[in-house]
């Protein structure tokens, strides 16, 4: 009944995913993967499927020293080109990931399509290009040769008369502007390219989320970013780092290729701020229906706004007044151990089936414990998807039974004889043993702890994932695969 929930279990950390992308899917030396993004997508074939996606950005500091000229820098490496993209609980047999977007030109084998991969405006684009000039863009290796292009949008501001030339060359103290021959009449400048200058820029009155993520819709490339009003002056609230008032009343769209950056509002009526700037702005804010739908579905509870009101939650979830006074019930975000650290656990997204839900749906959650102890209370989720988007609900365990932490799983994890063994012996073998993070997965009314165990060897920078770790109640089991370890632990 809770099959969506199972096949969507992410067995891939961002951590060491990172180093696999790297490895697999940067083809050439100049491209860098920025960092991975989480999301979700319906595939063609009807299935809602998590994954990880990162963008292929140019990083122009690659380039070998006696390609880093001007005409290079400028005109002719001037954006990365496409993603990669794997669902987050597929492991091939040799331990590597499964991709659904991958290479170049992009190729997809669930029916996803990009037409428009080229990034001109990304995380790593921070330097000025010139394009439409005379002379081609490098666009994508192809064999021993490149496939060169010409950029077609509207972005950016032309440069073809010799006074715009001459601002722009004392603006950016770079005469080559000025004289180059390889400047022509319908040459355009692009700069400001990075989203986060950009939406900086564009309303520095706004705060903006830690994590701007790729959405793959329409064929095309976006980033989407979470932007909120916020302010240290709201009487009688209490202040988490300097701030005590944040709304996400802006999601931010940036197309990846000519730069277009849109501001749509996001449940403005309950927020008195944003309205009051889109009063002082009235052509920056778009209303939230005009969002194209193929967007929308990617809309997601940030991140950065969830991790705050979880910690406010801790002390807040009490509504008696003499318990709160005393703190008699106060909960705390669930430690977990990794790689020998204890350290708070970071809040993740995941597919599934709510307790009286029909469908499986998108969520962020985050376990608690009570104060000063490891077993489990209670797990917080915001929901992501559809009419639900916004939406928090707080689930507690009975008082009265035990129900196991992430810190207790990880010490009966690190106690079990055959599993600590073979963890010692990887590790004095020449290689590097990672524990991914563990999840708390609810299912009905039961919990399963999953964990990932991937496998380095010390002269190769390619983590592979080579076993799972699952437990249920007082059943442990660590096997090659999710499905074997659950199988063992049922």
């Amino acid at each position: 009944a809770d099959s969506a929930t199972i096949r969507n279990i992410m067995l891939w950390d961002y951590r060491p995913l990172a180093s696999t992308f790297d490895q697999l899917q940067v083809i050439r030396l100049y491209y860098d993967f920025p960092d991975i993004d989480i999301d979700r997508y319906h595939l063609p074939n009807g299935t809602y499927r998590q994954v990880m996606l990162s963008a292929r950005e140019l990083n122009q500091g690659k380039l070998p020293a006696n390609a880093k000229t001007w005409v290079n820098l400028n005109l002719v490496y001037t954006h990365g080109y496409g993603l990669g993209m794997s669902p987050v609980n597929v492991v091939t047999e040799e331990g590597l990931p499964e991709f659904f977007l991958k290479d170049i030109p992009p190729q997809s084998n669930v029916g996803l399509e990009v037409k428009r991969p080229e990034i001109y405006y990304g995380e790593e684009t921070g330097t000025p290009i010139v394009v439409k000039g005379n002379i081609d863009e490098f666009d994508y290796p192809l064999g021993d040769q490149n496939q060169m292009t010409k950029y077609t949008g509207e972005s950016g501001v032309g440069i073809g008369s010799f006074f715009r030339r001459l601002m722009y060359a004392m603006h950016f103290g770079e005469w080559n502007l000025l004289i180059s021959s390889y400047l022509a009449d319908q040459s355009r400048i692009l700069y400001v390219r990075n989203i986060q200058d950009r939406v900086q820029k564009i309303a520095p009155f706004l705060t903006y989320d830690r994590d701007p993520y790729l959405v793959v819709a329409e064929g095309r490339l976006f980033w989407m970013y979470d932007a909120y009003t916020s302010t240290n002056r709201y009487p009688y609230s209490k202040p988490v780092e300097g701030i005590n008032y944040i709304r996400n009343s802006v999601k931010v769209v940036i197309d990846a290729y000519d730069g277009k950056t849109t501001f749509y509002l996001n449940n403005a009526s309950v927020d008195p701020m944003i309205r009051t700037y889109a009063g002082i702005f009235p052509t920056l804010f778009r209303p939230q229906e005009e969002m194209p739908s193929a967007l929308r579905a990617h809309v997601r509870y940030p991140q950065d706004l969830f991790d705050v009101q979880a910690a406010i939650y801790e002390t807040y979830h009490m509504e008696d007044p003499q318990v709160f006074y005393n703190k008699e019930d106060l909960w705390n975000v669930a430690n977990e151990k990794l790689q020998d650290q204890v350290q708070k656990m970071e809040s993740y997204y995941a597919i599934m089936r709510l307790p009286g839900e029909a469908t499986e749906e998108f969520i962020q959650m985050i376990p608690y414990t009570p104060n000063k102890r490891d077993n489990m209370i209670a797990w917080l989720c915001a929901r992501s998807d559809r009419e639900h988007y916004g939406k928090m609900l707080v689930f507690k365990f009975p008082k009265q039974d035990l129900t196991y932490g992430p810190m207790q799983v990880a010490a009966r994890i690190d106690q079990d004889p055959v599993i600590s063994s073979q963890l010692t012996l990887w590790n004095q073998q020449g290689s590097s043993v990672t524990r991914g993070n563990l999840l708390v997965i609810p299912i009905r009314e039961e919990v399963i702890y999953v964990q990932p165990v991937y496998l380095q060897a010390q002269n190769s920078p390619l983590p592979e994932l080579k076993r799972v770790i699952v437990a249920n109640g007082n059943a442990i089991a660590m096997e090659p695969t999710f499905r074997e370890a659950l199988d063992v632990v049922l």
